[in-house]
């Protein structure tokens, strides 16, 4: 589970209604079924409109990533692999990196030492490691996209929603009591429209780029490795190396544990 995505989740709500309560306003007036229905199935459809559906059916898998942490490698954790299969393939060379191989869970590593030790030269494990790593991009980007769009679509959907609890409050000025509540109600819409928006859409689209984003470094950083073993260089240059992947505030924590 991601920590950071669920706690935020709650933190954020808690302070939207906790605030509506210290402002006198009902949690209650929120049940609106005819404004839930025009933002949540609006969104959809609009979203729906204009995302392929086989991008659509994977917003499942999307959701998965940004309430789950994935298991990999840490950064530092992979230069230390790197090194110890540095030494290995140096001493007894990249054929004696395959016992090693099948230790390692991470699938793109795997396969670029395979590439490696079954003699492919060092551009072709460079263009077919880099072309899986862009297409992974490209799938992360198309769902950052789709909660950006439903980022966008949702306030304003919930304009149009409070346009129509006005046109249906004002056409009837006979009970002002009963104008004054449909007013109320006619803003619910535009409610739910900014907080599904802000706090939900636009800020799971950012962990999805921010995931990614973080992905792609550790996979460069892990294509920088194998070529660097299969070249034949030492352990300690490897080492200095990969570390320029670390900021600045990890490498001085790195230093100073050594």
């Amino acid at each position: 589970m991601d920590l950071a995505t669920v706690v935020g989740l709650v933190v954020a709500s808690v302070g939207v209604f906790v605030g509506m309560i210290l402002k006198g306003v009902s949690v209650a007036v929120l049940w609106n079924p005819a404004a839930l229905l025009i933002i949540i199935v609006g969104t959809i459809g609009a979203v729906m409109i204009a995302t392929p559906l086989r991008d659509i059916k994977k917003v499942g898998k999307y959701l998965k990533i940004i309430f789950t942490d994935k298991k990999t490698m840490e950064i530092h954790e992979l230069i230390e692999k790197f090194t110890e299969l540095s030494e290995v393939a140096r001493k007894d060379g990249l054929l004696a990196l395959e016992a090693k191989v099948n230790d390692i869970e991470d699938e793109f590593m795997k396969s670029g030492l395979m590439l490696a030790i079954d003699g492919q030269s060092p551009e072709f494990i460079r263009d077919v490691l880099d072309e899986e790593v862009g297409a992974m991009e490209e799938r992360h980007s198309k769902g950052a996209t789709i909660f950006s769009q439903a980022g966008s679509y949702a306030p304003t959907l919930g304009v149009l929603g409070a346009v129509i609890g006005l046109i249906a409050a004002l056409s009837d000025l006979s009970d002002t009591g009963a104008v004054a509540h449909a007013i109320a109600a006619a803003f619910v819409a535009t409610f739910y429209g900014i907080f599904t928006g802000y706090v939900l859409y636009h800020p799971w689209s950012n962990k999805l780029k921010q995931k990614s984003a973080r992905e792609i470094l550790e996979k460069q950083l892990i294509i920088e490795g194998i070529l660097s073993v299969l070249e034949g260089q030492p352990p300690r240059l490897i080492e200095q190396k990969l570390r320029a992947y670390l900021p600045s505030e990890e490498r001085r924590r790195l230093n100073e544990g050594k």
